[in-house]
């Protein structure tokens, strides 16, 4: 064992664990079980011979008569052992323990208290279970042992693994309802010689045999556009992304996406197409379209509440955005309002604009809500508003303060894209470590012409977590990102 200090409970084990051995058993046998049934299979089989594997959860009893509870990925059923039947191969379930994988074979039947419990006629040790698992009324509670043990947490809080079966459910059912509307399913970089697609601080590494830095991919966007301008017309990609930032309750640096693109429409066909995959979603998921989030009782009856930038920001905190030119007018406004707010690090008028309606306006938006029309400051790949230049064709969906997702018309002339990102550049010069690069050869894909697109974005960690009432996004992320244990 790797660990210098072994407890009493991990000694008894290893004794067993020599003892199989000195009897000539393999206690890390590789039988073939393909034909094994589920424990939930079992339950409709009395009094049919069965084949079953899984893990032993509970022993009770002792001499010639034992009960177990054998859990595998469907359930649990009951296990009876007696002498009667086993014979002197009774003697070897003295070597089993809590936690160990067996497989069994038996006849089916119902017990007088009407539980359905498997006679063991046969069994056999597949792996050997050393480290104790945790108490059964207290389990594996520390938060940052779950996270970083999550094979026990597991094992011991089956609940979890519904979690991670809806997310499963969610992703697999998002891929079906963009197949059905005709969306091609791609794969693009996640290694990438310049990041794009959205204002985030890279992950840098280095590839030896091309001799160049490389990054891992803050955003597909900029790749799943250049398939637009090559005729694709609808795309759509699962995505890992990487941001080198901060943790948060809605933040992971690595996460999961859903970006697709669709030519020849607009931000406003997006919305509905978003009102129609949500509420498709959680009906399958939740039955209905009424569902509670952390004690919060939310609607998502259609249409969804939609709002300008400008607008929600006014009406909860009273200042119009549209008024504000520059740098100096902005913190002139919140000195006027008796507002505090960090701009450290913070470059440009578009990010000050960012950080008031994060800090002031955003927590409080409860009820699904799109936010529109964003300041075209803010976001350098959105096309701006043909009646409103000031203004791009953006929405983001807002549920419980937390956004879900992020689409706007997008920006395909070619010279404005470039002027954008070099202002962009010029905010990176002021320190901006979020600031995008400026992609020549994405500037090249334009020129050829690029047919007008609306494009979208959506987190499935977070959409997991509201849909299953999750705290934090460390809950709906098998291995989310820990400090060393040491």
């Amino acid at each position: 064992m790797l660990d210098t200090k072994i407890n009493d409970l991990t000694k008894q084990r290893l004794e067993k664990l020599d003892k199989i051995k000195n009897l000539g058993l393999n206690p890390y046998p590789q039988p073939n079980l393909e034909d094994k049934q589920t424990c939930a299979q079992v339950l409709e089989m009395i009094d049919k011979s069965v084949l079953v594997a899984g893990r032993i959860m509970s022993l009770r009893g002792h001499g010639k008569i034992l009960f177990a509870d054998l859990h595998d990925r469907t359930g649990k059923i009951q296990l009876f052992f007696q002498g009667s039947i086993l014979g002197k191969n009774m003697e070897f379930t003295k070597l089993l323990d809590l936690g160990d994988i067996i497989s069994i074979q038996g006849k089916v039947f119902k017990t007088q208290a009407g539980e359905i419990t498997i006679n063991v006629e046969s069994f056999q040790i597949l792996a050997k279970n050393i480290r104790a698992l945790p108490e059964k009324f207290h389990g594996l509670t520390d938060i940052e042992e779950r996270y970083r043990q999550r094979y026990v947490d597991l094992i011991v809080n089956p609940e979890v693994r519904q979690v991670f079966e809806t997310r499963t459910k969610i992703l697999r059912e998002m891929r079906r309802f963009l197949d059905d509307h005709g969306f091609l399913e791609v794969e693009t970089p996640i290694l990438q010689p310049l990041y794009g697609g959205a204002s985030a601080k890279p992950f840098k590494t280095y590839h030896n045999t091309l001799d160049m830095d490389m990054y891992l991919r803050i955003s597909n966007e900029l790749y799943l556009k250049r398939l637009i301008v090559g005729g694709l017309e609808k795309v759509y990609e699962v995505s890992k992304d990487f941001r080198n930032e901060g943790v948060s309750k809605f933040h992971n640096p690595e996460f999961t996406q859903i970006e697709f693109y669709w030519a020849y429409v607009d931000y406003d066909v997006l919305m509905k197409f978003t009102e129609k995959l949500v509420t498709h979603i959680i009906k399958l998921i939740k039955g209905g379209l009424k569902l509670s989030y952390q004690g919060t009782e939310l609607n998502f009856d259609l249409p969804f509440k939609r709002v300008t930038f400008r607008d929600i920001i006014f009406e909860k905190i009273g200042i119009d955005i549209d008024t504000i030119r520059t740098e100096e007018g902005f913190k002139s406004v919140l000195k006027q309002n008796n507002l505090k707010l960090d701009l450290k690090k913070t470059y440009g008028l578009g990010a000050y604009f960012d950080a008031l309606y994060k800090e002031f306006v955003r927590p409080f938006i409860v009820q699904p809500t799109f936010v529109t029309d964003y300041p075209a400051c803010m976001i350098a790949l959105a096309k701006r508003k043909e009646n409103n230049p000031e203004k791009i064709a953006s929405f983001q969906l807002l549920v419980c303060g937390a956004e879900f997702m992020k689409a706007y018309n997008e920006l395909n002339d070619p010279k404005d894209q470039y002027d954008r990102w070099i202002e962009e550049e010029a905010l990176a010069k002021k320190g901006d470590e979020t600031a995008m690069q400026l992609d020549k050869d994405y500037i090249r894909a334009l020129e050829y012409g690029m047919p007008p697109t609306a494009g979208w974005g959506m987190g499935i960690d977070r959409f997991t977590q509201l849909l299953t009432d999750q705290a934090t996004i460390k809950d709906v992320i098998f291995f989310p990102a820990m400090r060393n244990e040491e």
